[in-house]
């Protein structure tokens, strides 16, 4: 499907995590409000290759366009997946099974969305994460690792979302960053950007987290200043399943996960709800959902 007339909207969802089978009820829902909308899918999506290929394909058939970018999720190679592949080779994997839908990737042209609100630049990120997001009193991602093992906050990254061909996530994160941010820098610079991420951009965001240690899988110092620098109307990540509106800088981030059956339950608005990035809803409070 092709479209970019006025009447769309440019929405966003993430964490959708279709193993679940509440969540895939709730996949199963998603549907676009006019024609034209344009679906972002910031990562999470499934833990195995067929889970990200049912989703995305379900909703590459009912969105004008729709682009993702990866989260943890996807990239794991978990036991039981006919996928084998791990890391980079994996990732590439996905790309072009999304290519193959028509879903936008990271390593695709960035978008320009036409709509409502636009135009504007829509960049879709990999960048992974480097631990250096560490707790107060811990120097070293060696030490901010070591504590979290002793007190059991671990995250499965650990065992199941291998490098290779890089020697750690941090290398990866550290060549994703400077690639990402080569690309960015060549964009037209006449028009702002959307910038969606699965990992936060600013460390902020991460500061509301039941456990705080958790915070050093979830992104990266380096592009702390992004959203200033590549002059982002709006930022839209997910991972840390606490749906949210936060201004940073005067620039409006996103966090729009579904998150686990689990979690629902607190929650304000009833899960699977799309967020609408452009146009810019009025008056948009700073807020938990």
């Amino acid at each position: 499907m092709a479209g970019t007339d006025s009447a769309g909207s440019l929405l966003a969802i993430s964490d959708l995590h279709v193993r679940h089978p509440e969540n895939r009820t709730i996949v199963e829902g998603i549907r676009p409000r006019t024609p034209q909308d344009w679906l972002l899918v910031a990562g999470d999506v499934g833990d195995t290759v067929a889970e990200v290929e049912w989703a995305l394909r379900l909703l590459a058939d009912r969105f004008a366009r729709v682009v993702w970018s990866p989260g943890n999720h996807e990239l794991w190679t978990p036991p039981g997946d006919p996928v084998t592949l791990r890391g980079a080779a994996r990732y590439a994997h996905l790309v072009e099974l999304c290519r193959d839908l028509g879903v936008v990737t990271p390593e695709d042209p960035y978008p320009v969305w036409q709509g409502r609100g636009g135009p504007v630049t829509v960049a879709p990120l990999f960048l992974l994460y480097d631990h250096s997001w560490r707790p107060d009193g811990f120097d070293t991602p060696e030490a901010a690792l070591a504590e979290a093992y002793r007190t059991g906050i671990v995250c499965t990254d650990e065992f199941l979302l291998h490098p290779d061909p890089y020697q750690s996530r941090s290398a990866w994160c550290a060549a994703r960053v400077a690639e990402t941010a080569r690309r960015l820098a060549e964009r037209d610079p006449a028009l702002p950007t959307v910038l969606m991420n699965h990992w936060p951009l600013v460390r902020e965001v991460t500061r509301v987290l039941r456990y705080p240690i958790f915070a050093q899988w979830c992104g990266t110092d380096a592009t702390a200043d992004w959203h200033v620098r590549f002059d982002a109307a709006a930022v839209v990540y997910g991972h840390l399943h606490i749906p949210r509106t936060s201004w940073h800088d005067g620039v409006r981030f996103e966090e729009v996960s579904v998150g686990y059956p689990r979690e629902w339950q607190p929650r304000r608005v009833p899960p699977g709800r799309l967020r609408q990035i452009l146009p810019a809803p009025e008056g948009t409070p700073s807020t938990a959902w």
